[in-house]
């Protein structure tokens, strides 16, 4: 639960520096030094896993997972930086892209991996989906 707490509370300060510098440097640039950045961390911990004698044997399907994940991040940002630099109000885009996405990803648990549904989690999704409508229309 601290992993998802840290992971959450890092994606929300994502969404305020990527409104804070939307418009004060090129949307490519923005892109760009995210890339740099997170590359860099990658690297570090990557060599420090080599470094300690972490097996490195990824699958095939793992490495197109992981590139999947650097592609869909990045188209993220790319889209956050055209929001903002549009004049999207933080409040509004955040908790849409949030929220969509929490739905997209519950849908594809429920579809890919079978995973359980319950009374409880549909009511969470229509909630949601209620949430994402409310704060869309605000």
């Amino acid at each position: 639960m601290a992993y998802s707490v840290v992971a959450a509370v890092a994606l929300a300060a994502a969404d305020v520096f990527v409104k804070l510098s939307a418009g004060k440097v090129p949307n490519s640039l923005g892109v760009l030094l995210y890339g740099a950045v997170a590359f860099s961390v990658g690297l570090i911990w990557f060599l420090m896993d080599r470094a300690s004698g972490v097996p490195l044997r990824p699958s095939p399907g793992g490495l197109a997972s992981a590139i999947g994940v650097g592609v869909s991040f990045s188209l993220v940002l790319v889209a956050l930086y055209a929001a903002f630099s549009a004049g999207a109000p933080l409040s509004v885009t955040s908790p849409i892209v949030r929220l969509g996405g929490l739905l997209v990803a519950g849908v594809c648990g429920l579809v890919i991996w079978n995973e359980p549904l319950t009374l409880r989690y549909v009511a969470g999704l229509i909630l949601s989906t209620v949430g994402v409508y409310l704060i869309a229309t605000r």
